[in-house]
């Protein structure tokens, strides 16, 4: 289940009983800890045995997409500021589409850029860590700033300005490894989403049981699926048929300006490969992104192009059937 914050306790340097804000689409886990003026973006993950405790230093900001993993610890001093890219001053700043991943420490004043890795057991404090940076297992960063695109190898220790200019720079290969952890994670805050719905687990179930196509056609058991759902059979059968060919499945959405303007948002990716899993994502984006245009993408990842664009709701709803040319 999902749990919301407390207020931060009255202490001599705050008492102004600041409590969380945590964007609807986000998923808090029971068994985490989140006090005070902390503010969690949309669809982001926190996972069991977190504590982000903004009791002394405040605020902290955490963007969207991102993830904290098992037993993270966020916490700040009570002095000290970092410049968030909303140009307000934080004691913590954590970007979008960050991985702060198991047991790592983020203390303040501390900045984690977009798009950033922090690995297991590792500790930022009092430094920024650039954009696109990967900082891997047991790592600590105190008192520099890493510039962007950076990557620290496991067991470093980078306490001056000199050993973080000289950091090499990230490649190909590990922002593909980062850029995997995040998929793999907005998966399972879908899937997080899914264990509060009935509903939802039912068709989870239902394809559990391994259901093959009535045609004889053989096709392999973990993309076939038989459960209800509020999208279109069509579409539903049409994800079938994309995962089965080896195809990605993504999302993008828009309001109605940005939809008359062509303006199309990317919405969390989906890493999941059984159907079912994909279904829950997206019955999850749907609702996340309730009354705006949602645009259902195959994506062949060796190609990198899409094969598919399918608008599956308007502000009104649920498309009620696919289109007939699979395009929009």
């Amino acid at each position: 289940m999902a749990v919301r914050g407390l207020a931060a306790p009255p202490t001599p340097w705050s008492k102004n009983l600041a409590e969380p804000k945590i964007d609807p689409t986000a998923y808090v886990h029971s068994f985490s800890n989140i006090i005070g003026d902390v503010r969690i973006g949309a669809h982001v993950l926190v996972a069991p045995g977190t504590s982000i405790r903004a009791d002394e230093g405040s605020p902290f900001a955490i963007g969207e997409n991102s993830n904290i993993q098992d037993g993270v610890v966020i916490h700040g001093l009570e002095e000290g500021r970092v410049k968030g890219d909303d140009g307000q001053s934080y004691c913590v700043w954590v970007g979008k589409n960050s991985s702060i991943t198991h047991m790592a420490l983020i203390h303040g004043p501390a900045y984690v850029g977009d798009n950033c890795f922090i690995g297991f057991r590792s500790t930022v404090f009092n430094a920024r860590v650039g954009n696109g940076c990967i900082v891997m297992m047991h790592v600590l960063v105190k008192d520099v700033e890493i510039p962007p695109g950076k990557y620290i190898p496991s067991g470093s220790i980078i306490t001056n300005q000199q050993q973080a200019d000289r950091l090499p720079n990230v490649t190909e290969a590990d922002s593909s490894f980062a850029a995997d952890v995040i998929g793999v994670n907005q998966s399972l805050k879908a899937g997080y989403h899914c264990s509060d719905n009935a509903s939802c687990l039912h068709l989870i179930r239902n394809e559990s049981a391994g259901v093959v196509s009535g045609n004889g056609s053989g096709r392999d058991r973990s993309y076939a699926y038989t459960g209800s759902s509020n999208l279109a059979p069509e579409i539903v059968q049409q994800i079938s048929d994309l995962l089965a060919k080896g195809y990605k499945i993504g999302t993008e959405h828009a309001d109605a300006r940005r939809f008359r303007t062509g303006s199309w948002r990317s919405g969390a990716p989906i890493d999941a490969k059984n159907t079912g899993e994909v279904i829950a994502a997206l019955e999850a984006c749907l609702r996340d992104n309730g009354g705006e245009y949602v645009r259902l993408l195959g994506i062949d990842p060796k190609a990198k192009r899409r094969v598919l664009e399918e608008i599956i709701q308007r502000p009104d709803g649920p498309v009620a059937q696919k289109s007939s040319n699979g395009k929009v």
